[in-house]
């Protein structure tokens, strides 16, 4: 009995008892089906953001602040992995401002081209000035040329340009009164609250004029931020400070400052300047760091999703041996039979562990089939709700190898499910089983 009679008499052995073996492969489904599922959202989620990555580039600059070692670690419990601190009064701030001496000494690390501080902006609302409409607006400042937003119009700010200028999220053109196209050029303003030294002022809002220069299209990278350059975020900080006598003034001081990098360095070269920015006191992220924070979140979600599937693969496996030991018993006679007809230890072994892995195989592959209705059904409404403002975000996406290496994953575990009762059937004496009632 060569192989293919193996494979033949196991697909026509698996269906001896249909309700058993059709209950057995429902329980593979349900796990198959879990993981497929949750594989296919991975990889739907890690495309987008990577096409979104490779749109925006980013490439050798870093964000860096002023920080105590493993504040920004990820963690559930938090900002930082430490848990809670007791407050200190006399301890120094855990997040500082940086100062123009520290600007000089990211300067001064070999392999930096550049290093600015960038100040923190905020208006109380953005104005169309012909319509004189308000919006709540987000704004940033622009970090580096070498940031290449995914724009739907126009351009990114200039940094060196003493013109303020401002590149608008989806949608606010339409809402200030124009088009992508005709607010290109278009002055607009932002209103920036004054600061005061009395208490109980009551609060005096100024406009600032800032043309407009481009549009962004809906990114995850984007976070629904309108950009300013650095002369828009400089007349804002001005402007916010000008009722305030001189020597009251907070000295030159940012939140954080951003490097550019020698052009042309690798990630191994990049990974040195931030360890010795580390060393000085220093904490630099990448782009690339960025976005993976948002991606550990959803890894998180889709390990829980695989144990959930592994559990059900679990419960599975003992249906598979549950059946496969019932199989044995009902064969008993004619396991004793083929043994006395000369069918060897290790033929009787392979028969009984390629039912088992065939029961895999159809629980698999049913939930192939499952999966891809799924998908097409899954998309159709994410689309048309939750992800209607992201296009090219297809949330459920196959990638072939890695549903081949699922399908023969189940079928591995498919196997060793079944090679006890397998094991047991090549064990039978051939005259006690053939004497079994």
């Amino acid at each position: 009995m060569n192989i293919l009679d193996i494979l033949r008499m196991a697909s026509s052995n698996l269906f001896r008892n249909k309700v058993r073996s059709l209950l057995t492969i429902l329980a593979i489904f349900i796990g198959s089906f879990t993981i497929i599922l949750n594989s296919g959202i991975n990889y739907g989620v890690n495309s987008y953001v990577d096409s979104q990555v490779a749109n925006v580039g980013g490439e050798g600059y870093l964000e860096v602040l002023k920080a105590e070692e493993g504040l920004f670690d990820i963690s559930f419990g938090g900002m930082g992995s430490g848990g809670p601190t007791e407050f200190d009064p006399n301890a120094t701030p855990r997040i500082q401002a940086i100062t123009n001496d520290d600007l000089k000494v990211l300067r001064s690390i070999d392999g930096v081209e550049s290093a600015i501080g960038l100040p923190m902006v905020s208006a109380k609302y953005i104005e169309s000035q012909t319509s004189r409409k308000q919006f709540e607006v987000s704004l940033q400042t622009f970090p580096s040329s070498r940031l290449l937003l995914d724009m739907a119009t126009g351009r990114t700010p200039d940094n060196n340009s003493s013109q303020p200028e401002i590149i608008l999220a989806p949608d606010f053109a339409e809402a200030l009164g124009y088009t992508d196209q005709s607010v290109l050029g278009q002055t607009i303003d932002l209103g920036v609250a004054l600061q005061s030294l009395a208490p109980d002022a009551p609060e005096v809002i100024k406009n600032l004029d800032v043309t407009v220069v481009g549009v962004q299209n809906r990114s995850v990278v984007g976070m629904g931020n309108s950009w300013v350059n650095l002369a828009a975020a400089n007349a804002m900080q001005a402007l916010s400070l000008s009722e305030i006598p001189a020597e009251f003034r907070p000295s030159d001081s940012f939140f954080f400052a951003i490097v550019e990098v020698r052009e042309g360095a690798n990630d191994e070269e990049i990974a040195q300047i931030q360890a010795t920015m580390r060393d000085k006191g220093f904490q630099a992220m990448t782009i690339a760091e960025q976005v993976g924070m948002i991606m550990s979140i959803f890894d998180a979600i889709g390990m829980v999703l695989n144990i959930f599937g592994a559990i059900a693969l679990l419960a599975a496996s003992i249906g598979i041996i549950n059946t496969l030991f019932m199989a044995v018993q009902e064969r008993t006679k004619e396991i004793g039979l083929m043994k006395a007809m000369g069918l060897s230890n290790g033929k009787i072994f392979l028969l009984f562990s390629a039912e088992a892995i065939m029961l895999g195989f159809w629980g698999s592959a049913v939930g192939i089939l499952v999966a891809l209705v799924a998908r097409g059904i899954g998309n159709n409404i994410a689309n048309q709700t939750f992800l209607q403002d992201l296009p090219g975000f297809t949330l459920i996406e196959f990638n072939a190898p890695q549903i081949a290496g699922i399908v023969l994953l189940i079928m591995f575990i498919a196997f060793c499910a079944g090679a006890l009762p397998a094991r047991r059937a090549a064990r039978q004496n051939p005259i006690d089983a053939l004497r079994y009632e």
